[in-house]
């Protein structure tokens, strides 16, 4: 088995590269949503809105993924009333787990490996799971990420390495 080294940075808030990959990702969290809510119930299926968070903190730093959660939800709610206003506060609350995770990851570890995103996204999904739960009062509807997120979950783990193993070269 052959071993190769990614490069992981961390960018700060002072960089103009900080807010260059920022406008990428949030881009990108843009365009995904839409095309994944082509298909009924996509959104909730693939989860899109988290995927170049986890790829922007990942490979950026948690600087970068944190004004990716931030900006991302925020502005696809304001353009596109998705998320709607009413589940805001949890996906807000996911998002910065996740880029809080992912940051945190790729500096303690300074790799990504399929196990290492397995367990981001785990973390951000559990803990996010029961601050929903707190959030909204209902432990099923809490839950709606595991029922039926699965998908999205497996994308953002394998989509997520691909990306930042393999696509982001720089």
């Amino acid at each position: 088995m052959r071993t190769t080294t990614v490069k992981l940075y961390s960018l700060e808030y002072n960089q103009l590269r900080t807010y260059l990959a920022v406008t990428l990702f949030v881009a990108g969290n843009i365009i995904l949503p839409q095309l994944c809510h082509l298909v009924p119930q996509g959104g909730i299926r693939w989860l899109p809105i988290y995927f170049f968070t986890l790829v922007g903190a990942y490979k950026y730093g948690w600087k970068v993924g944190l004004l990716t959660a931030l900006v991302s939800p925020l502005v696809n709610s304001a353009l596109f009333g998705m998320p709607a206003v009413a589940v805001l506060p949890a996906v807000l609350l996911k998002s910065v787990l996740l880029a809080v995770a992912a940051g945190y990851a790729a500096t303690r570890f300074r790799r990504a490996s399929l196990v290492l995103l397995v367990g981001v996204v785990l973390f951000y999904q559990i803990v996010g799971t029961l601050g929903e739960w707190m959030l909204e009062g209902s432990f099923y509807v809490a839950l709606q990420d595991f029922r039926i997120g699965l998908p999205g979950m497996l994308i953002q783990v394998l989509g997520g390495w691909l990306f930042i193993n393999h696509i982001i070269r720089k």
